[in-house]
């Protein structure tokens, strides 16, 4: 098939293209790189079946020929990456997400939506199902990405209810592994950057909010498995056990055993989740899919990679 995958050349999208071209398949990427980087598409420069596109998708992408497949993983995805960009976010989520529909209802293309377990917000139950609304505020410091996607969740289903288009859509928790952006700000690669140099760990309030974290190439088979799934309403993509941030930390430090790093404890920011953690019910019912790498194998494989990049 021919697939093309907005924010193409980020953390998640480049994982997702390695996947699709391991299984034959022609990849065109798109990314405006606000975020995404082109190093993480760098060893494909001279694959036969990918091509890079540089485009924001907030405006209209002309692509001649078929498309038979539309990944929309393009946004500032870390706190650091929206509240920085937080126009772009809402634009990439909206007008992003309208022009890839037109297009998915144009070409004939299967189309999937790449939401968020933000969604949720600061959720009232836990672990979080597809059926539960969330606790989000619309205005908070966060709302640039948490509104911005219900509303693309929202614009995905009323193509599909009223036009026809074949859309999914996911929502990610957190995710992990070789390629995120060591200065984006999220918990994983904080701690191991900050371990790595015998920083201290900074943890907010007293550590206890809870992450489950997926390591990102099950979270791209998952992401993988939806598209060719028959279902069209969210489906959540996550790991389901669920950690403390405190715990996280001391995993980290534990596996970096040259790290003389202390553990910091700071204020919480507004608005950050106390609990996340997917009920992946759904998942395993319609997909046949559970994460099958451990945290400490994830973690292990994610240190290594940034081992030497990372050391000051």
């Amino acid at each position: 098939m021919r697939i093309l995958i907005s924010g193409g050349s980020g953390f998640l999208g480049s994982h997702l293209t390695d996947l699709l071209l391991a299984q034959g398949h022609e990849v065109v990427a798109v990314d405006n790189l606000i975020t995404g980087k082109r190093e993480n598409i760098a060893h494909l420069k001279n694959h036969p079946h990918h091509s890079f596109i540089q485009h924001d998708v907030i405006e209209p992408l002309k692509l001649d020929g078929p498309v038979d497949r539309i990944y929309h993983m393009a946004s500032p995805a870390s706190p650091i990456g929206y509240v920085k960009h937080q126009v772009a976010t809402m634009k990439v989520n909206s007008q992003g997400t309208w022009n890839l529909l037109e297009m998915a209802e144009k070409k004939n293309s299967r189309f999937l939506m790449a939401s968020t377990s933000e969604c949720y917000g600061d959720p009232a139950i836990n672990p979080q199902r597809e059926d539960y609304w969330g606790n989000v505020n619309p205005i908070g410091l966060r709302s640039m990405y948490d509104e911005a996607k219900r509303f693309s969740e929202a614009c995905t289903m009323a193509y599909h209810r009223e036009r026809g288009v074949d859309t999914r859509i996911i929502r990610i928790f957190n995710t992990y592994g070789p390629r995120m952006d060591p200065y984006d700000g999220r918990v994983v690669i904080n701690f191991i950057k900050q371990a790595l140099n015998n920083e201290p760990l900074t943890v907010y309030g007293e550590g206890k909010q809870t992450r489950s974290l997926c390591y990102c190439t099950d979270l791209v088979r998952g992401i993988n498995l939806t598209m060719e799934a028959d279902f069209h309403e969210p489906i959540n993509l996550g790991n389901p056990d669920e950690v403390t941030i405190l715990q996280i930390a001391k995993e980290v430090r534990d596996l970096i055993p040259t790290s003389t790093s202390k553990i910091e404890f700071k204020p919480m920011p507004p608005d950050d989740p106390r609990v996340r953690c997917p009920d992946i019910t759904r998942a395993k019912q319609i997909l046949n899919w559970t994460p099958l790498i451990s945290r400490r194998d994830g973690l292990g494989k994610m240190i290594e990679f940034y081992r030497d990049q990372l050391k000051k």
